[in-house]
């Protein structure tokens, strides 16, 4: 797969061209020797070359990476999603703001974290994983990474069979399996990384989290996605307490549900550091709630997130009411060592003004009547909605590669094919674009760019359709490309789910109605929207009044009954 990246497109066709008897010899050329093809190999190369070709090395890594391996899974392992991937690497850059250089990952799965701090800027990459075929594939993703990035990826138990005993880097990301009660517990009881206390059988991720810790560097920076029972779990109590009491733990960022896989639980974000004698021991830890209303969104998310913890970094924090608050290390040491961050940020009324909370109420609620106010004006709109008569209307229909073939419709991809990327894309988003996610999310749905996106460029993990508007409205094809029944036909693979754009189908239709249709699609979109803010500000507004209410700093209305 590197090989075949670092052809550039005349020597990949050239090698692409080679007849069947001439394809392995040709490969086993470009890997140095590193592995010998046959005869029988034939067929997967020249499918391999075709995929880096049309689709881009990374693309085509995926694919295969999503392909299933012949060995058995492991228990509670799951891919990191590449937004919290980028969420974890952003906690890491120290005070003056540089990214480490050497992140150390020991259960980096396909390599999503270390792809992220690749991506961040890291230059040395250490991975292990449990298994080898995973481990080759994280170890294939970072070598496609463009720039100077030297890689050592190996195989095995992280916690049994540790494959950098010596190592002590910058900082560590981390996605440790969850739940797995056989994690070594009766064979590693004297093992030295247990500085806070041997982890209980049934708290496998406090024996990742000081595993993390010993692969540090005095001063490091550990980030670490947890489930939340390791938050409040009685058996993890004690090292629960040394850690917030040595200063280890400096953070813990509640997630959404769905932000990361399992979908149905909120993980947790801990922030570890390893203590730097004789540096003074902090005096707080950072709680954050970003899973509580008015966070809906992903940015929404990661804002409350990184303006929390680069206030409390700098030292200039204040508390946040029902997002943020730094709890004192004593009044944690006073209790069970709870570290759910709902539990905490509930408290942070006692430090609220009663007027200033009623004013930023009423601010709140004027927003709100005007976004309902809005509301109404759509569903108030005069178009008139008809029935297509007795039986529903049908129609001929063509698939989007019909109309790539055809020049109806460009379309671009975040990362160009046949090189990766460091950041976001560098193809420029028109109005009028029709942009879509390249993995399967629920609802999947099509947007069409604005005026707001003109000149921003393409995330990653997204494509983009640039319709000629002398033949199809974007308004249109949106609507129908995001049909369910469109994209479960479109839709491939099982653990990452991709929706093949090409496969997807759009009616046959005269422009003019398109543009008929489009306008439907276009009013559908405004209704969502509208409701989506209205729903948001409930939440915001219905929050901050039961913040007062509990809180001590509003009183309910007297409507004068007894």
């Amino acid at each position: 797969m590197i090989a075949a990246h670092r052809l550039d497109r005349a020597d990949l066709d050239q090698v692409l061209d080679l007849p069947d008897e001439g394809l392995p010899r040709r490969a086993t050329d470009l890997v140095a020797d590193a592995e010998t093809y046959g005869d029988d190999d034939v067929a997967v190369l020249r499918a391999l070359l075709r995929c880096v070709r049309g689709e881009g090395a990374l693309a085509a890594a995926d694919i295969l990476a999503e392909r299933g391996t012949d060995e058995p899974a492991t228990t509670g392992t799951y891919r990191t999603p590449a937004e919290v991937a980028d969420l974890m690497a952003d906690l890491l850059p120290g005070p003056d703001g540089r990214f480490p250089s050497d992140v150390y990952d020991p259960a980096c799965g396909f390599g999503g974290l270390l792809t992220a701090a690749a991506r961040h800027g890291a230059r040395r990459l250490y991975g292990q994983d449990l298994l080898p075929t995973q481990a080759a594939q994280a170890a294939t993703r970072l070598g496609l990474q463009d720039g100077d990035v030297l890689t050592d990826i190996r195989s095995g138990d992280s916690l049994r069979d540790n494959a950098f005993p010596a190592l002590a880097a910058d900082a560590v990301l981390c996605n440790p399996p969850y739940g797995n009660r056989d994690w070594g517990q009766d064979v590693l009881a004297y093992d030295p990384r247990w500085v806070y206390g041997l982890p209980p059988k049934g708290e496998p991720e406090l024996a990742w989290v000081q595993h993390c810790l010993a692969h540090l560097a005095p001063g490091g920076r550990a980030v670490l996605l947890m489930p939340p029972a390791t938050a409040e779990r009685t058996s993890g109590r004690r090292i629960r307490a040394e850690l917030v009491h040595s200063g280890a733990l400096r953070a813990v960022i509640a997630l959404p549900a769905g932000a990361a896989p399992p979908p149905h639980i909120g993980l947790n974000v801990w922030v570890l550091t390893r203590p730097a004698d004789p540096s003074p021991a902090p005096e707080s830890v950072l709680f954050v709630d970003a899973a509580g209303p008015g966070r809906q969104s992903w940015e929404s998310v990661r804002k409350a997130v990184l303006g929390a913890w680069s206030a409390y970094t700098e030292g200039v924090f204040e508390a946040v009411p029902s997002v943020a608050r730094a709890v004192p290390v004593v009044d944690l040491l006073a209790g069970a060592t709870d570290l759910a961050p709902a539990r905490h940020v509930q408290s942070v009324t006692t430090a609220l003004r009663p007027a200033d909370h009623l004013q930023e109420v009423r601010r709140m609620r004027a927003e709100l009547r005007r976004a309902a106010d809005a509301l109404i004006g759509v569903t108030d709109r005069g178009e008139r909605w008809a029935t297509a008569g007795e039986q529903p209307r049908s129609w001929r229909t063509t698939a989007v590669a019909d109309l790539l073939r055809g020049g109806a419709l460009t379309l671009l991809r975040a990362v160009p094919a046949g090189r990766a990327t460091t950041g976001d894309s560098d193809i420029e988003i028109w109005a009028g674009d029709v942009i879509l996610p390249e993995l399967f999310t629920r609802p999947y749905r099509a947007r069409v760019a604005d005026a707001s996106d003109d000149g921003r460029t393409l995330r990653r993990q997204h494509l983009l359709l640039r319709p000629d508007p002398q033949r199809l409205d974007p308004w249109f094809l949106a609507g129908f490309l995001s049909a369910e029944e469109n994209v479960n036909a479109a839709a491939t693979g099982s653990t990452i789910v991709r929706v093949d754009v090409r496969r997807l189908r759009v009616p046959v239709m005269a422009l003019l109605e398109q543009q008929r249709y489009g306008r439907g699609f276009r009013q559908v979109q405004e209704l969502r929207a509208a409701a989506d803010a209205v729903g948001q500000l409930v939440e915001e507004t219905a929050a901050a009044l039961g913040i007062g209410l509990t809180g001590g700093v509003l009183l309910p209305p007297d409507d004068g009954q007894a």
